[in-house]
């Protein structure tokens, strides 16, 4: 009788001690999901994709960040209708980096160069979605200026974008390469580029810098109401590299397309300039399948954002994973493994 008692007695400990792992490890999901920060409102996706609330850090009003954003929360609330998308303004690429590892924000988009260069403790948390487009080096004057190099610049007034941007950040380093020093060879002045453009037309600033995707929607309305001139500053690429270390190697020449901004001056000139990758950068603790929804989104919103903001038609999936000096997060290299033919 006993022998014929145990294996019942054998089956309802294994049950009880799989019923006590189960409530184990339920408890742990929950503990998980509610320290990470409170953003992410159900782990659980519908048939219609993730469901919850996420924030997404952009840039200035009226910067390609900012439209680029808006146009993404538009295609996610068509695609992932359950999925609710804060946008949150910023100073750039920079600020966007601290937001991230603030948890004040999910998803940022930020300079590669910027994220080179950033300092923090939780910088190791920081992982990739896509590289987008890259960032184009404008160097703004009245069309009648003097300044036709950026040594040029020695002793004006220049903007040379908010404290936290990545446009502040390659801003110092250009004027460096150049052979000037940004705090006392010019007057410098930390504006974004909407302020950037009131300035020059009022006379207040001799010049700007803007780092930015193309066309930038300020610099074009800028261009229609008072005439403007882009300086080259394809020479200060190799010097650029150098400044910035072997830790950064996020620069390349590139060329402002002649018909990027068709009235600035000379009219249909291509201009030789400075070039930074963006990215998508979010957190290793965002759900994977939250991060592998937003990847497929953000390649298949390609043709229908890049037709209202000319940079996003860069978005390609054969370039989308290298994102230097960023790991991709697990989500992201999901999807991309499940695009492989």
């Amino acid at each position: 009788m006993a022998a014929s008692s145990d294996p019942p007695r054998l089956g309802a400990v294994l049950r009880s001690a799989s019923r006590s792992r189960l409530c184990r490890t339920v408890a742990v999901l929950l503990l998980v999901v509610g320290g990470a920060g409170g953003w992410w409102v159900s782990s659980a996706r519908s048939a219609s994709g993730p469901r919850g609330e996420v924030a997404f850090a952009t840039g200035v009003p009226r910067g390609v960040y900012d439209r680029y954003g808006g146009l993404l929360k538009e295609y996610i609330g068509s695609h992932l209708p359950e999925l609710k998308v804060r946008l949150d303004n910023s100073e750039g690429s920079v600020d966007n980096l601290e937001r991230l590892v603030s948890g004040r924000d999910d998803f940022a988009i930020a300079t590669a160069d910027a994220v080179a260069s950033f300092q923090s403790p939780g910088k190791p948390q920081l992982r990739a979605i896509a590289r987008l487009y890259d960032d184009y080096m404008q160097l703004v004057v009245p069309a009648d200026s003097p300044v036709h190099k950026v040594q040029d610049l020695r002793g004006l007034r220049v903007g040379v974008g908010q404290a936290k941007s990545g446009v502040n950040l390659v801003t110092r380093r250009l004027l460096e390469a150049a052979g000037l020093d940004p705090d006392k060879d010019v007057t410098p002045s930390g504006l974004n580029i909407v302020q950037a453009t009131q300035a020059l037309q009022a006379k207040q600033l001799d010049a700007f810098f803007w780092s930015g995707g193309l066309p930038t929607a300020a610099l074009s309305d800028l261009s229609e109401q008072t005439p403007i001139r882009i300086v080259p500053m394809g020479d200060l690429s190799d010097p650029l590299h150098q400044l910035a270390g072997d830790g950064v190697d996020a620069y390349r020449a590139a060329t402002i397309p002649a018909d990027a901004y068709p009235l600035v001056e000379p009219e249909r000139t291509a201009v030789p300039t400075v070039a930074v990758p963006n990215l998508l950068v979010t957190r290793a603790d965002v759900d994977p399948g939250l991060v592998e929804a937003l990847t497929r989104v953000v390649i298949d919103s390609r043709d229908n954002i890049g037709g209202k903001v000319h940079a996003a038609q860069l978005v390609d999936l054969r370039t989308a994973v290298y994102t230097d000096p960023l790991p991709l997060h697990d989500g992201a290299k999901r999807y991309y493994l499940s695009m492989r033919p």
